[in-house]
Parts: C-alpha cells; sequence; structure tokens
C-alpha cells in the first residue's frame, strides 16, 4: 500500500502534510503535490494534516489513475519538505470537484528552493 494525493489537492496546495512525512516522499507541481509510491512507508501520518481530504491510500477504488500520476510526476518534480503558504485564490478552489481535467499542470513547482 502507498497513498495517493487526489485531485483536490489542485489548485489549492497545502503543505501542512510534507512536514510530518518522515521520508520525505512529496514532490511539488505548480499546482499539486504528488507522494513517490516507491518511497512512501504506508505510514499514514500525512493523511490526516490535509485540510482538503486530498490524500488517500491507494487500496481506495478508483485512484489507479492519479496513482500512475503521482508515480510519473515524482520523478520530475522537486522535492518538498517544507510548509508553504497554500496557493492564492485556494478558498475559491477547496470545495470544487474534478478539478485535473480543468486545472492540472505538468510544470514542475520550486521544491524546497526559496
Amino acid at each position: 500500500m502507498t497513498y495517493v494525493v487526489l485531485d483536490a489537492c489542485i489548485k489549492c496546495k497545502f503543505t501542512d502534510c510534507v512536514e510530518v512525512c518522515p521520508v520525505d516522499c512529496f514532490y511539488e507541481g505548480a499546482t499539486m503535490l504528488v507522494i513517490n509510491p516507491d518511497e512512501c512507508i504506508d505510514c499514514g501520518v500525512c493523511e490526516p494534516e490535509c485540510p482538503v481530504d486530498a490524500i488517500k491510500p491507494d487500496t481506495e477504488p478508483g485512484l489507479e489513475k492519479l496513482l500512475e500520476v503521482n508515480r510519473e510526476y515524482a520523478a520530475l518534480w522537486p522535492n518538498i519538505t517544507v510548509k508553504k503558504t497554500p496557493l492564492p485564490d485556494y478558498e475559491k478552489f477547496q470545495q470544487e470537484a474534478e478539478k485535473f481535467e480543468k486545472y492540472f499542470s505538468p510544470e514542475p513547482g520550486e521544491g524546497d528552493a526559496q
């Protein structure tokens, strides 16, 4: 089992989860975070930290596509281990559903670089 960042993260990008991760398996894109499933130790401490409930175990049905997105972009985006401010206007997007098709960006974030 591993944990997966869902599209609920898109356009919000809270980073509370990265501070508690003991193995630093989060990676930052322009609009969301992802978890490297090969680095995740399945401890689950990140899941309750997400204010928008965007982290779930991969055992939940229907997460196959997002598991692959997490795997693919964790190899391309920079590692993030420090908490940052959420994206501007995140309040507008917190409750929106099905954000992947509308707002996903393959562009990397800054990671821990400031």
